[in-house]
C-alpha cells in the first residue's frame, strides 16, 4: 500500500489538504459553472410563470420548490449566482482598492496628509457599514452597480486600517532599514520592499471579502435597496419570499443557506491562503 511519504512532495501536500477545503473548492467550481453556463445546471426556465404550481414544496419535480408565481426556485438560484457573485467580486475589488489607496497614504504620506487620511478612515470606520451602504443607495437609487459601490465603500474602512498597519510594519522592518542604508531611493524602497510585503496578505483577504460582500449585498436586497425584481439575485429572492415565510418557508431558508454556503466556502479558502502565506514567511 502506497503511503504519503512515498509520493512526490507536491502530491503528498495536496492529499494532506483538509476535507473542508476540497468541499469549498468543489462548491466554488459549481458556482463558476452557474455563472458561465447556468443552463447546464438549471432544470427549468427561471422566469417561466406557472401559477397553477405556485408555492409547491421541494419535490422531485422542483428540488427547491416553487415561488409565488410557480417559478422553479432551484433554477432561479442557479441563474441568480451571476448577479450575486458579480456584486460580491465587484464590491470586494472596490473595497480593497480603496483600502490600498487610503491605507498606503495613511502609512506613507507626509505627516500632515497621513493624519488627515487617518482621521478620515476613523470617521468612516465609526459609521456602521450597512448605514453607509444605505446612504449611498438612497442617493444613487437601487441597482446592481449601486450595490457594488455601496458595499465596497461600506467595508473599505476596516480593510484600510489593516493595510495601514501592514504598511507601517513593513516600513519599520529590518529589510527597509538595510535598503535605506544602501542608499536606495524612497520610491524604490516603497515599490520594491514596502508595498509588496504589506499587500501580500490581501490575496487571502480578498477571498474573505467576497463572502462578506455577498452577505452585505444580500442584506441590501432583502431590505429592498438592492437589485429589483424579477431578477433572481439571492438577496432579491429573500426579499420576495419574506411575505410567504409562514406558508412557504423554503423561499427564505434555501436562498439563505446558499448565501451562508458561499460565505463559508470563501472563508475556508481565504483562511487556507492566509495560513499558506504565513507559513511561507517563516
Amino acid at each position: 500500500m502506497t503511503t504519503l511519504t512515498a509520493l512526490p512532495p507536491r502530491t503528498a501536500r495536496i492529499l494532506r489538504l483538509p476535507l473542508g477545503l476540497y468541499l469549498a473548492l468543489a462548491f466554488v467550481l459549481l458556482l463558476v459553472i452557474a455563472v458561465l453556463a447556468p443552463q447546464l445546471l438549471a432544470t427549468h426556465d427561471p422566469f417561466a410563470l406557472a401559477y397553477a404550481e405556485a408555492l409547491q414544496p421541494p419535490s422531485w419535480a422542483h428540488v427547491f420548490g416553487t415561488d409565488e408565481s410557480g417559478r422553479d426556485l432551484y433554477s432561479r438560484v442557479i441563474f441568480g449566482a451571476r448577479d450575486s457573485l458579480t456584486i460580491g467580486l465587484g464590491a470586494a475589488s472596490v473595497s480593497l482598492s480603496l483600502a490600498v489607496v487610503f491605507g498606503a497614504l495613511a502609512g506613507l504620506a507626509p505627516k500632515p496628509i497621513a493624519v488627515v487620511v487617518d482621521r478620515f478612515i476613523e470617521v468612516l470606520f465609526a459609521f456602521p457599514s450597512l448605514l453607509i451602504a444605505l446612504l449611498l443607495v438612497a442617493i444613487l437609487g437601487p441597482s446592481a452597480l449601486t450595490a457594488v459601490f455601496a458595499v465596497g465603500l461600506g467595508t473599505a474602512p476596516g480593510y484600510a486600517r489593516m493595510v495601514r498597519g501592514q504598511v507601517l510594519a513593513a516600513r519599520n522592518s529590518g529589510y527597509v532599514e538595510a535598503a535605506t542604508a544602501l542608499g536606495h531611493s524612497r520610491w524604490r524602497i516603497i515599490g520594491a520592499h514596502i508595498l509588496p510585503n504589506a499587500l501580500r496578505p490581501l490575496v487571502a483577504i480578498f477571498a474573505l471579502s467576497v463572502g462578506q460582500s455577498i452577505v452585505w449585498a444580500s442584506s441590501l436586497s432583502f431590505l429592498g435597496f438592492g437589485v429589483a425584481p424579477p431578477a433572481s439575485e439571492w438577496g432579491a429572492l429573500l426579499d420576495a419570499g419574506r411575505a410567504y415565510i409562514t406558508q412557504a418557508g423554503w423561499l427564505i431558508v434555501i436562498p439563505g443557506l446558499v448565501i451562508v454556503a458561499v460565505a463559508l466556502a470563501a472563508t475556508t479558502i481565504g483562511r487556507h491562503l492566509q495560513n499558506t502565506l504565513e507559513k511561507g514567511e517563516k
